[in-house]
């Protein structure tokens, strides 16, 4: 994949976010987020719900855009998680009523993003507790029925509307477009007493695709006919246009080519100057 980092870094993004449900999303997604961001979102439901939080996309560059998790307010005793890198996390479900993410990012290089997905719900707070019990002894054990919908896919179509444990979804593509991914996803429960898709939400691509010219924020490259075997003698030439001083980000998700004999050469240079 490829991911422009945007020039804007004075995007608005963070906020208060209250209701039962609802849908975050790092700024610029899923197109990349810009450098030196900084947001906050606090996420608040009922006095006695739990929130459950749960993502459906995740790429951030590893160890320098970090999303952290807190399980309250904004202080160092509540943090929850540090989350980076590319590897779609499991659900987080808080132990009271308010959550708090705060994302930033570095001077260079960007990805896609995360979008997730919040659910408050009014579970129990002792539930494996026996009629006389000692509250300081229970364990508290949050259960989690949902894995949220996982949205829509570009040149794609979703089938399937429920999105509990156990169930399944499909995804299939347009005429003249090709599934890269998993087409079937499972909603699964997760460490941590969680639910979560067992694999990411998969990409169409067009069919023979070979080479061209690529603008924009982002987009995907992949060799003739992947994830099956490409043909010999293929030649092809990928041009990837920026705005000026915007950086370029390439990802490697898959990588297999005949060694010694099939290359991918990459090369970068300046646009010239008129």
């Amino acid at each position: 994949m490829v991911f422009l980092g945007p020039k804007a870094q004075g995007q608005n993004c963070g906020g208060l976010v209250q209701g039962p449900n609802g849908t975050i999303e790092s700024p610029g997604f899923p197109h990349g987020y810009p450098n030196y961001a900084n947001c906050t979102w606090i996420i608040i439901t009922g006095e006695r719900n739990r929130i459950q939080l749960s993502f459906h996309t995740f790429a951030l560059e590893e160890d320098f855009d970090i999303l952290s998790v807190y399980d309250g307010q904004l202080q160092q005793g509540n943090l929850k998680v540090r989350l980076s890198g590319f590897q779609l996390p499991s659900s987080i479900v808080s132990t009271g009523s308010i959550l708090t993410l705060w994302f930033t990012t570095d001077f260079a290089v960007s990805a896609q993003g995360f979008k997730a997905l919040y659910e408050g719900n009014l579970w129990p707070r002792f539930p494996t507790c026996s009629q006389h019990y000692e509250e300081n002894s229970c364990k508290l054990v949050l259960p989690s029925h949902t894995c949220g919908n996982p949205g829509e896919i570009l040149k794609g179509v979703l089938h399937g509307t429920r999105f509990n444990i156990g169930d399944k979804i499909r995804y299939s593509c347009l005429s003249g477009y090709i599934l890269e991914g998993h087409a079937i996803l499972t909603c699964i429960v997760s460490p941590g007493n969680g639910a979560s898709w067992d694999f990411p939400a998969p990409f169409c691509r067009a069919e023979g695709a070979c080479g061209g010219t690529l603008r924009g924020t982002s987009s995907t490259i992949s060799s003739p006919h992947f994830p099956s075997e490409y043909e010999n003698s293929a030649d092809c030439t990928w041009t990837i246009l920026a705005e000026p001083g915007d950086t370029i980000a390439l990802v490697f998700t898959d990588f297999q080519l005949e060694e010694g004999y099939d290359f991918l050469e990459i090369s970068g240079t300046e646009a010239p100057s008129i």
